[in-house]
């Protein structure tokens, strides 16, 4: 029995990663999404989120090793300083060189400061060279994946759509939330729970937003201590 030649070099680069190498991403689908605790990963992100596959720098760093133990990246500029040079927005373009081959790759910081900052720039820079070269390759068609080191060893998720908004559902549910309050500091605490919902009824159904208002308004008056101003 012929026994099968494992792959070296830039053809081990291009061969799949282990399922305990690949972490999962959360990516909200608001920017604004209000945060909780996860369901699916145990993180506390926005919500709800699609999550998605990526290597993380030291499983990247572990394969580069194994490809070409020789392997190096510098940047592309460098300031007069001799520090690697950033663009206006953070980021930097690198040079990585495998087994004699030199690709172009950048990174950017993904909203992160000081010192994770420049450890993200490096980390996204170096997986986004690498890709050149084939290395999670299969990974990288599902999106634009930023993260430092690897996360918790989990399956790769299924990709769900975002579900459909309904105003008028919504509408229905805080409603009966906002009836159901006891006290002020419930209501003051339910409506700022739901306020992103809240404005998301009123940019669909300017009625409905109202009806929320009016709600909020008649239970603030109903539940304040007699003489308060309302």
């Amino acid at each position: 029995m012929t026994e099968a030649i494992k792959p070296t070099g830039l053809a081990l680069l291009r061969e799949p990663f282990p399922a305990h190498q690949i972490s999962k991403l959360p990516k909200p689908y608001k920017a604004d999404s209000p945060k909780g605790k996860c369901a699916e990963c145990g993180g506390y992100h926005g919500l709800p989120a699609v999550h998605l596959d990526y290597v993380g720098h030291a499983a990247l760093t572990d394969r580069l090793l194994d490809c070409d133990p020789a392997w190096d990246w510098q940047p592309l500029a460098f300031t007069p300083d001799g520090l690697p040079s950033l663009d206006k927005i953070g980021g930097m373009w690198i040079k990585l060189t495998i087994c004699g081959v030199t690709r172009l790759g950048y990174g950017h910081p993904d909203g992160k400061s000081g010192g994770n900052a420049i450890k993200e720039v490096i980390g996204d820079a170096l997986r986004n060279a690498a890709m050149r070269f084939g290395a999670a390759l299969d990974l990288w068609h599902k999106g634009d994946l930023h993260g430092d080191d690897d996360g918790p060893v989990t399956e790769a998720p299924k990709r769900e759509a975002p579900p459909a908004f309904d105003p008028v559902a919504a509408h229905d549910r805080i409603a009966k939330k906002l009836e159901a309050v006891t006290s002020l500091a419930d209501l003051a605490e339910a409506w700022k729970s739901e306020s992103t919902t809240i404005k998301e009824i009123t940019e669909a159904r300017a009625d409905l937003g109202k009806s929320l208002t009016d709600t909020k308004d008649r239970l603030k008056a109903e539940l304040a201590p007699k003489g308060d101003a309302q």
